[in-house]
Formats: C-alpha cells, structure tokens, sequence
C-alpha cells in the first residue's frame, strides 16, 4: 500500500494557502445577507446587527496586535491551522445560533481565526510563489479575496431567497467547506521558522527602514477594508431600505459585482506599479462613492450598479497597491509580523466605523449613515493619493522593478 504523501507539493501548497485567504473574506462577509433577517426575527436595530459585524474587526486587530508574528516562530502551516480551526468553531455557532449571544460569540471566533490566519496565509502566498513572484502573489491575493466576498453574497444570497433553513443553510455550507479545508491544510510543508527565538506576546513592531513605505501601504489597505463596512455591514439593508429592492438574490448579486469587480481588476493589476495602482484605485473609489450617493437618492439599482462595481476595482487596486509596495522590502524574518501589523489598522478602523455608522442609522437614518460612510471614504482617497505620491520613486517602492524576475 503506497504511503500518502506528508506534505502538499509547492505549487499545490500556494493554491491552499490562497484558499485560506480566501476564506478570511468569506468568514468576514457570510452574514451579510442575513442580517436583515436577524433584524426582522429578533427586532434588532441597526446598532445591534452592526454591532455583530463590528465585533469580527476587533477581535481580529486583538489577535494581530497579540499574536501578529506568531508565525514566524511556530511557523505559517500551524498559525493557519489554529486560526482554520477558531473560524469552523464560529461558523457552526452561527449555524445552531438560537440567539443575538451566541452570534456575538460566534463571530468573536471567526475574529480569532481570521486574526491568526490573514498574515500567515498571506506571508506564504509571497513565500511559496518563489522569488519574482512578488507580483503573482499580490495578485492572487486580491483574486483569493474577491472569490471568498462573492460566494459569501451570491451563495448566501441565493440560500437566503430560494433554499429552506434562509438564516443558517449559508453557515452549514460554509462549515463544510472549512472542514474540508482545514483537512486539506493539514498537509501543507511546515516553513522554515524564520525566528528561532522564543516567542511571547507584543505589539507587532515596525523596522525604521520600511516604515514609510508601511505606513503609505497600510493606510491604501485600511482605505480598501473601509469598503467592507459599506458593502458588507451596511450594503444589504441599503439594498432593501435604501434602493428598495426585496428580492435577496438580487441583492446579494449586485453587491457581488463588488467582489467579481475586484477579482477581474486584481487580474489586470500587475501590470502596474504599486504606486500607480493605489492612485488609480483612490479615484475609483471616489467614483463609486458618488454612484451610492446617487443611488441612495433616487432610489434605484441603475446607480446602485456602478456603485458596487466601481468600488470593487478601487479595492483592488489599493491592496494590490499596498501589498506591492510593502512586500518587496519586508525581510523574511520578520514578513509574518509586519502583514499582520498592516491588516490591524485595517480591522480596527472598519469594526470602529461599523459601530459610528450603526448608531448614526439607529439615531437618523440609514441614507444618512451611508452617506457618511460614503464622505469617509472620498477623504480617506484623497489622503492616500497625496501620501503614495510622495513616495520616492525607488525600486523599494515600485513593484515594477521586480516584474522583469517574473518567469
């Protein structure tokens, strides 16, 4: 009887691991078209089911401030493994979930796992794309990403509108998957530990060397992430409330545009340099919030389209952007710490702006907290075009002075 392999071959290895990103976005956005449910079931107000979304981003900025380099001493297969691990545990409470307590916990678990795993996975996209493959990687993440938002909106939405069970089917087969997953993983290669010291817990730190090129990064990452609030926090009910349509599916597949936007923009991406694409992807962006602006006020999809989809391709454009300027100048030993310190902000600017924008809707109106976070947006662009601009105009900044190493 032939002996199953130990370990996943590399190019097999670099395929999981973008399924584990993949899943840190799904995870993020399975609720989103049941939210509306949960607020019609229980009489939530928007305060409370923002609240839900919101507790996800600061679970998630706890454990990367925590544990953001724990895999450069233990190792990427065994920091993903546990965070795989706390995710499955917070899918299947939501899937038994018989009240708001047991969403709350759910999603603090789905924090932990996403707060383990966005780093580690995203270290060993760069680590197993070999050298030159700076770009392959920042590519396949944002496409990762995108496939993990959609099946969140267009699968949940389908479930929610035609299958039974509408408030838990999306769970059960989001559970499944990570089981399948986490199974998979198993046998993913253990790196090189890349510090071999002792680990314990502290705050992420930043070498002075990187730190213009992380701070310009992490800023066009946190700008992106602040889309999730909009489409994944707030975008079903401004469907329904706001755009006035009923239908879930529907609802669920537009603001997936969002998402397969981002997939097909995060294709095309590569080709330019990091700088470039944070600047274009601000201005897209910008464009998008005008589409939901426009769509809030005259009620209708025509806008609330372009809205969703325009958005999707800034998102692209920021991460990508953001991950080619900080990738080529973070060195190993240290990369897992430093892509965990970059998502942190991220997660703790959107969970915090979830909870304002949830008060403002439960205090004046949804339109009005939509338009806020709309108005956000546009200035959080123009503060990432002025900073990425005067960005010295180096290989150390530039993702394009590596694309002659491509194979």
């Amino acid at each position: 009887m032939r002996e199953m392999p130990r370990s996943l071959s590399t190019p097999l290895s670099f395929w999981v691991s973008a399924g584990i990103v993949a899943h840190t976005l799904w995870t993020s956005a399975a609720p989103a078209m049941v939210y509306p449910l949960y607020a019609h079931e229980w009489n939530l107000t928007p305060t409370v089911t923002t609240a839900i979304f919101a507790i996800y981003p600061i679970v998630v900025v706890a454990m990367l401030v925590l544990f953001g380099d724990l895999s450069d001493f233990i190792g990427r297969r065994t920091t993903m493994l546990l965070g795989l691990g706390s995710s499955i545990i917070g899918v299947f409470l939501f899937v038994i979930a018989p009240n708001v307590a047991a969403l709350f916990i759910g999603r603090v678990f789905m924090g932990i796992g996403v707060g383990l795993s966005a780093g580690p996975s995203t270290a060993a996209l760069q680590e197993f794309a070999g050298s030159g493959g700076v770009t392959r990687a920042s590519s396949t993440t944002i496409i990762a990403q995108a496939i993990g938002f959609s099946c969140a909106l267009i699968v949940g939405g389908f479930l929610v509108q035609y299958a039974p069970l509408p408030s838990r089917l999306t769970f059960i087969v989001l559970f499944v998957l990570l089981l399948a997953l986490f199974a998979v993983s198993w046998f993913l290669p253990e790196n090189r530990r890349a510090n071999t010291g002792r680990w314990h817990p502290k705050i992420p730190g930043i070498q002075p060397e990187i730190r213009t090129a992380f701070m310009a990064s992490s800023l066009a990452v946190m700008t992106a992430y602040t889309h999730g609030v909009i489409i994944t926090s707030l975008g079903a009910q401004i469907a329904k409330e706001l755009v006035q349509s009923s239908n879930i599916f529907v609802n669920g597949s537009v603001l997936a545009l969002f998402a397969i936007s981002l997939g097909i923009a995060g294709l095309f991406a590569r080709r330019l340099t990091g700088i470039k694409a944070v600047v274009w992807g601000s201005v897209a962006s910008i464009v998008g919030m005008l589409f939901l602006s426009a769509a809030i006020a005259q009620h209708t999809l025509v806008f609330f389209i372009p809205a969703t989809s325009i958005s999707g391709v800034g998102y692209a454009l920021m991460v990508y952007g953001g991950l080619a300027i900080i990738n080529p100048v973070t060195p190993e030993n240290v990369r897992g710490g430093v892509m965990s310190a970059l998502y942190q902000f991220a997660y703790l600017f959107t969970g915090l702006l979830a909870v304002a924008l949830g008060k403002v809707a439960t205090e004046l109106s949804m339109a009005v907290a939509a338009l806020i976070g709309a108005a956000v947006m546009v200035g959080l662009c123009a503060i990432v075009i002025v900073l990425v601009v005067r960005l010295p105009r180096t290989p150390a900044v530039q993702i394009k002075s590596l694309n002659s190493q491509r194979a």
